[in-house]
């Protein structure tokens, strides 16, 4: 509605930004408690359902590591270890075929 009394008018203008600094200020709220909320520090937090699987495949995975360090250990030709690197799908492999090679190599050049 018009209202012709000007400190009307100012009280009204005064209220309407107190109100959009107020919804701005929570707006801002918001978005940091969305944008700082703490990161999930275990993989349990994020799948707890899943966890007692997930933790049994990666125990299987970790006695899979050992078995390849082990045969690793036996390989003595650089060229069988690349033909295994090639092969290898999972990063930790590849890891452990690339150390094995470096070893190869490092015992050549003693």
């Amino acid at each position: 509605e018009a209202t012709l009394d000007l400190a009307e008018r100012r009280r009204i203008r005064s209220a309407i930004r107190e109100l959009q600094r107020q919804e701005l200020e929570r707006d801002e709220e918001t978005l940091a408690s969305k944008r700082f909320r703490p990161e999930r520090s275990s993989h349990r937090q994020d799948n707890k359902e899943n966890w007692p699987q997930s933790r049994h495949l990666e125990e299987e995975q970790q006695t899979a590591l050992a078995a390849l360090s082990e045969q690793l250990k036996a390989i003595t030709s650089v060229e069988e270890l690349t033909k295994l690197l090639r092969a290898a799908d999972e990063y930790e492999e590849r890891k452990l075929i690339r150390a094995a090679i470096r070893k190869l190599r490092a015992e050549e050049i003693e």
